[in-house]
């Protein structure tokens, strides 16, 4: 049995996400299909983790299993985008990887970036990759308020009611915003998230930075542990999983 890695870009608005589900079309399917019909054989495509419907990636990791040995990687690669860049999916890198590797267990960061676009005009080029805000955002109060969900924490104010994780402590390593010229990025570093919790949290940066909240409610919601209390989270078409590290 052989195990390879792929590395994979995708624009997540027309599918209900990374995970196979029977409501729709979802990238796992896609790309699974698309490896059983040129391996000739049935392959499992496991994902570092599930993307929501509408989510995009720049660099999602997953791996699958093969009962014989790809000769030509670079020709396996070209083939495969054939049949998948239409969709708007691209195999960005395929290669072996020890049996041992595991493109979920083995993750030791991951990396999501949230897109906001602060100006009065709705971008057009890039339709759909971002949250529009026309009301003026306070960066420096986002800021102040991104450093209080550093650090090891219970964001249960932040976790889906679907979510299925374990436990809802996790831990935030770190959260880099950057505005230029009406483009804000907030860029997310943790091991691991809880089921909408970036979106949940871009949500109520927004809220503090539209001044709707102060710091302290900011942190009073952060501390509630209630989802009833955090703002509406934020669209989707924002979010992209930027980098998964091993």
């Amino acid at each position: 049995m052989y195990r390879y890695q792929v590395l994979i870009e995708y624009v997540g608005t027309n599918f209900v996400g990374w995970q196979i589900q029977s409501n729709g079309k979802s990238i796992q399917k896609l790309i699974q299909t698309k490896l059983s019909k040129l391996l000739k054989e049935k392959v499992s495509l496991v994902g570092s983790g599930r993307t929501d419907s509408g989510v995009h990636a720049i660099e999602q990791s997953a791996h699958f299993d093969s009962k014989k040995k790809i000769q030509n990687l670079d020709k396996f690669l070209k083939s495969l985008n054939y049949f998948l860049n239409y969709m708007n999916v691209s195999i960005l890198n395929i290669k072996k990887r020890n049996i041992n590797f595991h493109a979920r267990f083995s993750a030791k960061q991951r990396i999501y970036k949230y897109v906001i676009f602060n100006r009065l005009s709705k971008p057009s080029i890039e339709k759909e990759r971002g949250w529009h805000i026309i009301k003026e955002l306070d960066v420096l109060l986002m800021k102040r308020g991104a450093k209080k969900l550093l650090g090891t924490k219970d964001f249960s104010t932040f976790r889906s009611s679907s979510c299925n994780a374990k436990s809802p402590i996790r831990t935030m390593k770190s959260i880099r915003i950057k505005s230029i010229k009406g483009r804000i990025e907030i860029q997310f570093k943790s091991q691991s998230f809880l089921q909408q919790q970036v979106r949940s949290m871009v949500g109520c940066l927004k809220y503090l930075a539209e001044k709707k909240w102060d710091l302290k409610k900011f942190n009073l919601v952060l501390k509630s542990k209630k989802r009833i209390l955090c703002a509406p989270p934020a669209p989707a078409k924002g979010l992209f999983l930027e980098k998964v590290i091993y």
